[in-house]
């Protein structure tokens, strides 16, 4: 049984390898012409995504099935050929392992040859008209083998050389990558107007002559240009010799202490100097004397001889411009003395003044809160720095000028207050509250303070029909809100939490030109009656704050 199926195997196998040479004989016929077809219209996928001795390493929609797979590389067949035996490769694959492991079928180890290999050009044309997906990562493609080389040039997702900096980046990416993040892209400096690669721009930006740069001592921004010329001359808290260096005073300090260091040392450098024109004479008449191997010299703050010396003209002359500048310098001195005293008592005066402006600033406030007469508009401005403030969870609470509600009446102030984003319940709201404030006729008035409040939100339309988001509460005695405050404000405010949601605000005008507008207007018990005549209802309001 066994024998008998050897042999009907056997035969099986004689009868496909004579179907498949007959193929071979019948595909190489026609080898010359496919090829030209092939060539002519859309042509083999290039060597580009792989190497031309292997098959076409890219994935198949749907898996490429095994009779079409070379057996020595894996891949799908390039430029297929067919052996005496029955079996496939690429042409690459096996003229290699013929020439490197011998003239045998790496399949079934029979001999095989060069010149027996027959082009399969019907496996070819299968091939090529398989169904690809695009190799480029983040490309959806799909088209035919025999196409995937037109599509690559065009591939959006295909991957190209960046010409300044030699990366390698997807095609749909070079250009933002070419203007906002290649190293080596051209800016230009905003100081010296100087174009460069970036990553050079910030060895550039420590050498810059016209970039601002600020004075270690002083902190005063100039060009960097300008900064020598500053050290040396200008700056007042620069490090700087005294001007008796040459004649021995060791002192350094800042430019602005010089003058008071030479006030106070007068004495000391006048002796430095004659010490040093004593030597000169001495020096020209006698050898300067030695003690242990070094050079005698007085005391430094000795006082000068008056003997008289044998001195040149030279040596006299320096004597007499030593006692004029020590006259001048003394001169000086009571100048600088008296303009110091001056200068204090412009000093007192200066600070008097701006007491003075300050309490009248204080007077004309109060006097333009008393004016109010009970209605008081807010303007908030800058309102999207507010909101922007708000989004990054940073908390947004500010508090209004006082006003009057008559004269005499109750000093009030507005407090607003934007909800975080993660506030419970009130997130994203606008908080909206009322305090009391110590003012000039809290003695005159009955506390608690009993009324009605008005709070709106402005519609700041043009047109006629303009929609105020407007709240109206009643005072409650009883809340600590509305006792009569015993510091400058009430901490406890008389409000709603939910006010308005910031989203209503994008229905109306209510923000124009970055401008909130909040009014309040207070109606208290002596005129509540106007209030009801308007045929306003009071909401419930979230109680005190």
């Amino acid at each position: 049984m066994s024998l008998l199926q050897s042999n009907n195997s056997c035969g099986a196998r004689d009868l496909e390898s004579g179907c498949c040479a007959a193929m071979a004989s019948a595909c190489s016929v026609g080898a010359k012409e496919d090829s030209v077809s092939v060539s002519s219209g859309t042509g083999n996928p290039p060597s580009s995504f792989t190497e031309e001795t292997q098959g076409y390493d890219v994935e198949f929609d749907p898996p490429l099935e095994s009779k079409y797979e070379c057996p020595i590389c894996l891949m799908a067949l390039r430029e297929a050929v067919q052996t005496p035996c029955g079996h496939r490769f690429c042409k690459g694959c096996i003229v290699k392992s013929i020439r490197d492991a011998g003239h045998k079928c790496p399949v079934d180890n029979e001999i095989l040859l060069e010149n027996q290999l027959f082009p399969d050009n019907f496996a070819k044309r299968e091939i090529l008209s398989l169904t690809v997906k695009c190799p480029n990562k983040g490309c959806c493609m799909k088209m035919e083998l025999r196409h995937l080389e037109d599509h690559q040039s065009h591939c959006d997702f295909s991957t190209v050389e960046c010409p300044q900096c030699q990366g390698a980046f997807q095609k749909n990416h070079l250009k933002e990558h070419m203007t906002q993040e290649c190293p080596r892209r051209q800016v230009c400096c905003p100081n010296c107007a100087t174009s460069m690669a970036y990553e050079d721009k910030e060895l550039h930006d420590q050498t810059c002559p016209l970039a601002n740069v600020f004075c270690e001592y002083c902190n005063t921004m100039l060009i960097r240009q300008q900064m020598p010329n500053h050290y040396d001359n200008d700056c007042p808290t620069a490090p700087v010799p005294c001007f008796y260096s040459a004649f021995g005073c060791p002192e350094k300090m800042q430019r602005n202490e010089l003058a008071r260091h030479m006030q106070e040392f007068t004495q000391v450098h006048m002796r430095m100097m004659a010490q040093s024109f004593q030597n000169i004479s001495v020096t020209a008449t006698n050898p300067v004397p030695f003690i242990n191997g070094l050079p005698f010299e007085p005391a430094l703050f000795s006082h000068v001889s008056h003997a008289p010396y044998n001195c040149n003209p030279e040596v006299e002359n320096f004597k007499e411009t030593i006692q004029q500048l020590e006259g001048r310098l003394v001169r000086q001195d009571h100048q600088i003395r008296e303009l110091i005293a001056k200068m204090e008592t412009q000093n007192v005066h200066m600070a008097e003044l701006k007491r003075t402006i300050r309490n009248l600033e204080g007077k004309i406030t109060e006097m333009e809160a008393q004016q109010c007469n009970g209605i008081y508009i807010w303007k908030i401005e800058n309102f999207s720095g507010l909101q922007k403030a708000q989004k990054e969870e940073r908390p947004v609470v500010m508090h209004s000028p006082g006003f009057y509600t008559g004269k005499p009446g109750y000093k009030l102030c507005l407090r607003l207050h934007i909800q975080l984003p993660n506030a419970q319940r009130c997130a994203n709201f606008i908080s909206l509250f009322v305090h009391t404030m110590q003012g000039e006729y809290d003695s005159h008035l009955p506390w608690p303070f009993q009324g009605t409040i008005r709070l709106s939100i402005l519609d700041q339309s043009e047109g006629p029909e303009r929609q105020n988001h407007e709240e109206v509460m009643e005072a409650k005695p009883e809340l600590l809100a509305f006792q009569r405050p015993t510091i400058h404000r009430n901490p406890k405010g008389f409000g709603y939490v939910t006010f308005m949601h910031l989203q209503n605000l994008e229905q109306r005008t209510f923000v124009k030109d970055d401008t909130l507008l909040v009014r309040c207007e207070v109606l208290t018990r002596l005129d509540l009656n106007s209030l009801r005549r308007e045929g306003f209802q009071a909401r419930s309001t979230d109680g005190a704050a």
